[in-house]
């Protein structure tokens, strides 16, 4: 945090350097002191503070200066800093003007000059009048801030990108929110900029794309390297262990990531059956320590950034990218996850952002405090979801098409759910409608054969998942439903006699169609949806890169 500021202004050269003198000697620890040779001096400086947005304490200021009168000074800087304390330097003959001035300029106190010696006639009433300005201020948040509309898809998709890669941010709703609206102007910015990131140093990025936001806290976009032993695409849990363990045992390794790290894992408010954490931890904290681990055993990572296209040149396996540039590897890791589906229901595609949100959204929990939400699924995200957002609505409504979670939900959430009194388990039944002009209002539920209106602060959709592979289905098998076939799978399909490029072998374990290229995590055909099995896919998928490699 900047330290705040006293500011002393006095056109006598003289007089400034004495009390600046004094003013370091016993405040420099807390404070930084500024001096100003004029009034015009002080009030420029104080805009400067303002527009910096660093915190102003005190200002102490002459009152015979030839340009503006100290009184005059401190009326005009409270206009921008109406918490900092006032106080004017007066001689014997200027004590009616500062008498009058406590009322006019809500003058906190005027000192006589001179001061000498200062720990008895300056400093005592200086520590009283800062002690009273710490104890009323309030410092100004000092990281990124992001200021939009509460019900704006934009906001929603920057404010789970910050979270998603474990960024301090403030959020700041420019319809309720004062700070939010003076920070706008502040950066001569208005609504139709929104949304609004303000960095640490203060620049603004009005309407930023994840990307260019990535690019300004330090996420790495470009590649650095010509050519890679091995590319990981994708950042869940099995394109995170291919990165740590690629990297540790030598190899020239990039991890790509279109989203946020941990894929669907990292969006999940609890994991509890994580071998090593018996007391769980979120997957998005699961998913940072993996990222950090990576990068300290030397693996590049590439975030956000999307790969668009794959194809096979002299052996090498070259990615382009959605930039336009591309990406030479030897071996290439397919670890892309799956996305959820989509719930085909009138009003999802106009509200979806706006109360309308697929998987946990955790950014939106405070903002369901004591309202009503519902969750569609009945898996263990939808689960985790529930005892998550439990915590702040009023009740959770979960709705599944069937009797009972018991075919598709774990023994432990089943039980934690049963006894959360404000989580409400709706059987049969299926969200018909979504209703609103803005955002949520209302769901349609039918249960049985019947219409029920409800109203809803937000609804959550976890209905199964399908794979992210559509870019790669043209240059490797997959199944009917995208998945990519790998070993034994792929042998056995019909596609294989004309599909498998290598003449002297079988394919690897994990290994596609194309030599060289593997894949490892849910997008794979056959493949478990637990972090654990992904994690040890994408960890034995290094192992059969370096015997590719050694071919």
């Amino acid at each position: 945090m900047k330290k705040p500021v006293l500011l002393c202004v006095d056109d006598d050269p003289q007089v400034l350097s004495a009390i600046d003198r004094d003013l370091r000697q016993e405040f420099r620890r807390d404070y930084r002191v500024v001096r100003a040779g004029s009034g015009r001096e002080a009030l420029a400086i104080v805009k400067e503070l303002h527009e910096r947005e660093e915190p102003l304490a005190l200002i102490l200021a002459d009152q015979r200066m030839p340009d503006l009168e100290g009184v005059e000074v401190l009326t005009q800087a409270r206009e921008l800093f109406p918490d900092a304390k006032r106080v004017l330097l007066t001689a014997y003959a200027d004590t009616e003007a500062a008498i009058r001035a406590i009322n006019s300029a809500r003058l906190d106190h005027y000192l006589m000059k001179p001061w000498d010696p200062p720990q008895q006639l300056l400093y005592p009433t200086l520590h009283d009048l800062l002690a009273a300005w710490q104890q009323a201020y309030k410092p100004v948040f000092g990281g990124v801030r992001l200021i939009g509309f509460q019900w704006s898809p934009k906001s929603h998709a920057l404010k789970d990108f910050l979270a998603g890669y474990m960024v301090g941010y403030q959020w700041l709703d420019f319809e309720t929110d004062a700070e939010a609206q003076v920070l706008l102007a502040r950066k001569n910015l208005t609504a139709h900029d929104l949304p609004v990131v303000v960095l640490e140093d203060g620049t603004a990025l009005a309407g930023p794309t994840p990307t260019e936001v990535a690019t300004r806290i330090g996420l790495t976009v470009q590649a650095s390297q010509e050519l890679y032993d091995v590319v990981v695409i994708g950042g869940g849990p099995a394109g995170l262990a291919a990165g740590v363990y690629g990297a540790s045992e030598g190899l020239k390794t990039l991890v790509i990531e279109r989203q946020t790290p941990g894929g669907q894992a990292g969006t999940s408010s609890r994991i509890e059956n994580y071998l090593g954490f018996p007391t769980g931890l979120s997957g998005s904290e699961l998913a940072h320590r993996a990222w950090t681990q990576a990068v300290r055993l030397g693996a590049e990572i590439l975030a956000p950034q999307e790969v668009t296209g794959l194809c096979v040149q002299d052996g090498y396996k070259v990615l382009t990218l959605t930039d336009g540039s591309e990406v030479k590897t030897r071996a290439v890791i397919l670890t892309t996850g799956v996305s959820y589906r989509t719930l085909e229901v009138p009003g999802m595609d106009r509200l979806s952002g706006a109360g309308v949100y697929y998987g946990a959204a955790r950014t939106e929990a405070r903002s369901c405090q004591e309202q009503d939400v519902y969750i569609v699924g009945g898996g263990n995200s939808a689960g985790q979801a529930a005892m998550y957002l439990a915590a702040y609505a009023r009740r959770v409504f979960i709705l599944i098409r069937g009797e009972s979670l018991a075919a598709s939900m774990s023994a432990y959430l089943i039980e934690q759910i049963g006894k959360t009194e404000n989580i409400e388990l709706l059987s049969f039944a299926e969200i018909a409608e979504v209703c609103g002009t803005d955002h949520l209002e209302e769901v349609v539920v039918r249960r049985q054969g019947q219409l029920e209106r409800r109203p809803a602060r937000a609804l959550f959709v976890f209905i199964g998942a399908k794979p992210s592979t559509e870019w790669v289905c043209d240059t490797i098998v997959c199944d009917g439903k995208g998945f990519v076939l790998t070993g034994r799978d792929l042998v056995t399909d019909p596609r294989y006699t004309t599909a498998w490029q290598h003449p002297r072998r079988e394919p690897y374990l994990l290994e596609t169609c194309v030599p060289g290229i593997f894949a490892a995590g849910d997008s794979r055909a056959g493949a478990m949806a637990r972090v654990a099995s992904a994690v040890g896919e994408g960890s034995m998928a290094i192992k059969f890169v370096h015997q590719y490699l050694d071919e």
